[in-house]
């Protein structure tokens, strides 16, 4: 860790590291990072009061002030917060990444899941894997519980605390959506990924990069921390890119009959149990069952297979197990209701996500198809309408809500979410205020032989709704609605 000056004692007990103000707790080191909203140096003095022994912020200034009032504490002054919090952080919980394999997942869509099968396919072949990410943390076994501080990536502090977590557990592997903001930010910063997996690149996050070329400039870093690649070739936006600047340490997928692949899917077949496809590497071709839906799906069934090539198990090894394969929650999970229904969730929130979903769920058998969307306000705005055009016409009934409305009227959300219809106003399309009104709207509608889908980004159980979690669960509103089926 880089300082530039050190105020107060040269050693102090360290208990526990944290980088807000109010999960401080006696003998903590904080890290007073100033972000777009925040300053974490206005919240010294409440570190300080919760007991904090180490202070690490920039501003040299404060951080004086500070060491006259505190002569016991110690405040260090760095150059970067965050490059400093992730040095402190590795080295505070012993590197505990380099005994573990890691495994770093970016793409626009499809990271969630993709760490799903990764973490369930190398715990099938014997190698006991954790992950990280938006449906949370689990271990190999099962599903932990954190306070986490942010939707996707965790930042440094609370990473390094979870692969210790991990290890303790006796996972030796872990896998984890790295978002594009975690790598700008530096919360990865250190660590040395065994593979690095692709998915896909379209626009997203423009909100906080502002420009495509930042956002691809912030995901290409992730491959040049990692030893071995696993690239999407079917990808436009990034997969050339990553092929000429990573050659000979990576293994390519495809769907789309690329015969440049070293993994190549073909013969794609959606039953209601899942898919089967042939198989292609190395010139021998295998019909495989995997139990879950779509081709988007079988892509990413490919990208899991690749991982485990790179860590060294058979491709015979890994076919054996691939009809136990496990998938996340809230992606493409279907519910039979004791109405004749299907209820899909899938949690895709981007103009491509969703038309991908769509696709796949045209395939099963329905009579009339409900789509519920929505604007998520703690994301671009520009997204909104794009939505709305891409299910235009796509279904028979559509419900417009509200998911993580933020600081934001929901009104103006659904309406910027309306202005993608051609006919914003015409009598399939419903609004509602909040995601929970949605749900019951959507259920509403439906009748015997429907599917029900419900989409967008409600995740880890809450809203966020002015700075609050508020609790929310689809699950637990579905099973409210539709009576019990009787033996």
């Amino acid at each position: 860790m880089k300082h530039t000056h050190i105020f107060g004692p040269m050693e102090q007990e360290v208990s526990s590291l944290s980088f807000h103000s109010k999960r401080v707790e006696a003998q903590s080191a904080f890290f007073s990072i100033k972000g777009d909203q925040y300053d974490g140096h206005l919240y010294v003095e409440e570190a300080l009061r919760f007991g904090a022994s180490v202070v690490i912020g920039t501003d040299v200034v404060v951080l004086r002030e500070w060491s006259a009032k505190h002569p016991r504490s110690t405040f260090i002054v760095v150059e970067d917060i965050r490059d400093s919090m992730a040095s402190f952080a590795k080295f505070y919980y012993g590197a505990i990444d380099e005994q573990m394999k890691m495994i770093g997942v970016t793409g626009t869509n499809g990271k969630t899941t993709v760490a799903a099968y990764v973490r369930s396919l190398l715990t099938l072949v014997g190698l006991p894997t954790g992950s990280i990410g938006t449906t949370g943390i689990w271990s190999s076994k099962d599903k932990l519980i954190y306070k986490k501080s942010t939707p996707t990536t965790p930042e440094s502090a609370d990473l390094h605390h979870i692969f210790n977590d991990l290890y303790e557990l006796e996972d030796e592997a872990a896998v984890m959506e790295v978002s594009s903001i975690a790598l700008d930010q530096k919360r990865v910063q250190g660590i040395h990924f065994d593979v690095a997996i692709h998915t896909n690149f379209s626009e997203e996050h423009l909100e906080y990069h502002k420009t495509i070329d930042h956002y691809k400039e912030c995901k290409m870093r992730l491959f040049r921390q990692a030893a071995h690649q696993v690239v999407n070739i079917d990808d436009e936006g990034m997969g050339e890119d990553l092929v000429r600047e990573h050659q000979g340490t990576m293994i390519t997928y495809s769907i789309e009959g690329n015969p440049k692949a070293d993994l190549r899917a073909d013969q794609i077949e959606v039953l209601e149990e899942g898919s089967i496809f042939n198989l292609y590497y190395k010139g021998s071709v295998r019909q495989v069952f995997v139990p879950v839906y779509g081709t988007y799906n079988v892509a990413n069934v490919l990208s899991a297979i690749g991982t485990a090539l790179h860590l060294g198990y058979s491709i015979d090894k890994i076919i054996e197990v691939l009809p136990n394969l496990e998938g996340p929650e809230g992606r493409f999970q279907v519910i039979h209701t004791s109405c004749g229904q299907k209820v899909i969730l899938d949690y895709a929130h981007t103009p491509v996500a969703l038309n991908r979903l769509v696709e796949e769920v045209k395939k099963l058998e329905y009579n009339r198809l409900i789509v519920m969307i929505a604007g998520i306000g703690i994301r671009d705005f520009n997204k909104m309408p794009k939505m709305a055009s891409m299910i235009d016409g796509q279904a028979d009934a559509i419900v417009v809500t509200v998911d993580h409305p933020g600081y934001h009227d929901p009104q103006v959300i659904v309406e910027q979410v309306k202005s993608g219809f051609r006919q914003p106003d015409a009598e399939h399309i419903y609004t509602t205020l909040t995601r929970a009104e949605g749900v019951q709207q959507s259920l509403e509608l439906g009748q015997e032989n429907d599917i029900i889908l419900l989409t967008s980004g409600c995740i880890n159980n809450a809203q966020m709704v002015r700075g609050e979690e508020i609790p929310h669960s689809d699950e637990d509103i579905i099973e409210a609605y539709y009576p019990p089926v009787v033996q």
